[in-house]
């Protein structure tokens, strides 16, 4: 049998709710059709809820605090070995398409970033460089979400090759001349719009790579629904905001939580002892300040990010039925981590494990192989791609990789290699710093240095509104949850090679 095709398609920041298979509230019809043909994983989790951390923890199958690149601000060490580099040993071809965010936006000695302001404009490298990336050998790369001023690189030279020499007029200061109060309503061309770009030059790697017969391992990956919330007309009022499910905090329920959860719901909030770096610190600010109204429009763009997103996904995988090679391709869908908007009175992320910002949706289509129009409750974790993808390709995973080969689940999704899912959130040194463990009934949140915490019942409070922590009938409780997840670290620590000898 000829090796699989791995195609991964990933958003960024979305809700693992908002796919119409499951919410009516939303129209996905191509990510609808995958659910009929392939497998939902409902119990799926990042490794981290913010972009760097988790995106390197795709590719190099290791958690966080392991990888090196521990949260927003920081780079993965170009010396980890990847699974694309892995992958390329076995013959596959390697493409990354779309945002990358391994590197951070800034470059400070002696840690240079090739994804840093400093790079983003210098459009004659672009032009000659599509890699090598962290194993992948061709990429083509942006760095912005919707308008922001971080816009340039492969993106910005085919808006130019198409014809879009006004492209600035759809971007803020100081690379464009976008009115930054403007909302929702984009008026950027979808012609234009990055999700075009992804679709077209995924499809054409596809078809180049399939021409020459080759496997291949190629990640789409999609900006959106990233705020801020814009996306471009019919998408802009495709949803009637008086017609959505618009989440709403619950009076009373961050009484029993931690301070910064509390701190959240106040208007001018000090958040000043935990800034430790002098960096900003996300989530930990007000949440307070959207009128109802602005609420209810911001919920229905994201939705409208969420369908456009979905129509050019369907462009990618009507390329695979054109080409004939649906049927030995593994398709992947899934997102980096979740998004708040305005579950428990917040927005976008933070340090809130909430499942809301650690719960994913994913989905995996393999025809012949996976059973189609199966939803499995099996633990899966973004840290379990690389092995799993290396398992299709006939390769035994690293030994240093600790996320869990899950190709026997996703043949039989009835079937489950974890029990739990570990998720981390280091955003400073010492003041931000905590982990949680999901378990099949409960999850359990601890913080460096801290002895409050968030204990949850999901099947008795799946909204996550009573934290149990201090309650003394769950004590025992508290204590044996706290236990697993001591072994759960334990049993996450890397062997880099097996035991060879007595001594």
């Amino acid at each position: 049998m000829p090796k699989p095709n791995i195609l991964l398609i990933t958003s960024d920041q979305q809700h693992w709710d908002t796919i119409g298979a499951f919410n009516p509230e939303i129209s996905t019809p191509h990510l609808d059709r995958m659910v009929k043909e392939g497998a939902a994983f409902t119990r799926a989790y990042c490794p981290n809820p913010t972009c760097t951390p988790s995106r390197s923890s795709i590719i190099t199958g290791k958690y966080p605090s392991q990888h090196g690149a521990w949260t927003l601000g920081t780079k993965l060490p170009e010396e980890e070995v990847t699974v694309g580099d892995l992958l390329q040993e076995e013959g596959y071809r390697t493409a990354l398409v779309g945002k990358a965010h391994f590197q951070p936006v800034f470059t400070k000695e002696p840690y240079t970033s090739l994804e840093g302001r400093d790079k983003l404009h210098d459009f004659e490298f672009w032009r000659d460089f599509h890699g090598p990336f962290y194993g992948f050998e061709h990429i083509e790369l942006l760095r912005n979400h919707t308008n922001e001023y971080l816009v340039g690189q492969h993106y910005a030279l085919w808006m130019e090759e198409k014809g879009c020499e006004n492209w600035r007029d759809y971007y803020t200061a100081p690379t464009g001349t976008m009115d930054e109060s403007i909302q929702f309503s984009w008026a950027i061309p979808e012609e234009f719009h990055y999700n075009t770009w992804i679709a077209e030059r995924s499809n054409q790697l596809i078809e180049e790579y399939s021409a020459e017969e080759e496997p291949f391992m190629l990640w789409a990956s999609f900006p959106d629904p990233h705020p801020p919330y814009l996306v471009p007309e019919p998408w802009a009022n495709m949803y009637d905001p008086d017609q959505l499910t618009v989440p709403q905090v619950v009076p009373g329920e961050h009484d029993h939580n931690p301070p910064h959860f509390q701190m959240t719901q106040q208007r001018n909030p000090d958040f000043s002892e935990y800034k430790e770096t002098g960096y900003g610190i996300h989530g930990y600010h007000s949440h307070l300040g959207m009128t109802d109204e602005e609420h209810r429009k911001a919920v229905a763009t994201y939705y409208g990010m969420v369908s456009f997103m979905d129509e050019a996904i369907g462009r990618i995988l009507n390329k695979l039925d054109e080409l004939g090679i649906a049927d030995h391709t593994i398709v992947i869908f899934t997102t980096d981590h979740g998004h708040l908007f305005g579950q428990h009175g917040m927005m976008f992320k933070g340090g809130f494990h909430y499942e809301d910002l650690l719960r994913l949706p994913f989905i995996v289509r393999y025809p012949g192989q996976t059973p189609a129009g199966v939803v499995s409750d099996s633990i899966q974790s973004l840290v379990d791609l690389a092995p799993t993808f290396l398992r299709f390709a006939g390769a035994i995973p690293p030994h240093d990789m600790t996320g869990v080969d899950q190709s026997a689940v996703w043949l039989a999704p009835e079937k489950a290699v974890r029990d739990h899912a570990i998720c981390e959130f280091r955003h400073e040194p010492t003041t931000i710093h905590q982990k949680t463990y999901v378990g099949q009934r409960y999850k359990i949140t601890v913080y460096y240095n801290q002895t409050y915490g968030e204990l949850f019942d999901l099947e008795e409070d799946p909204q996550e509104i009573h934290n149990l922590w201090d309650q003394e009938e769950y004590q025992s409780l508290k204590m044996e949850l706290l236990m697993k997840y001591i072994w759960a670290e334990l049993g996450k620590e890397p062997m880099p090679m097996p035991r060879v000898s007595h001594a």
